[in-house]
């Protein structure tokens, strides 16, 4: 027993930290590629790694019960899709 409730804490214990290390990652990627384009953009890549690390910090906080976290998180979680939408081409018209 004691083996199992250890392998499902370390198991979540690893979805909270590739969450975070997810959500963190995005700076960099937006970091970088305002560099190379020597002016602030947010590249698509960002709201990707918003949307992937926000998903696994959500869960995490919902499997901990932690309102505050979760409520955070999920939030975050509409701006994220909003914005990945936005970042689509316009689609043609139908005439």
């Amino acid at each position: 027993m004691s083996h199992n409730l250890f392998s499902s804490v370390a198991a979540w214990y690893a979805i909270g930290f590739l969450g975070q290390l997810t959500f963190g990652s995005r700076f960099f990627v937006q970091w970088i590629a305002s560099e190379r384009a020597r002016r602030v953009i947010i590249p698509k890549m960002f709201w990707y790694l918003s949307l992937l690390g926000g998903v696994a910090l959500f869960t995490y906080a919902v499997h901990r019960r932690d309102p505050v976290f979760a409520l955070g998180q999920g939030l975050g979680l509409i701006v994220y899709v909003r914005n990945l939408v936005l970042h689509r081409p316009p689609q043609p018209a139908l005439s």
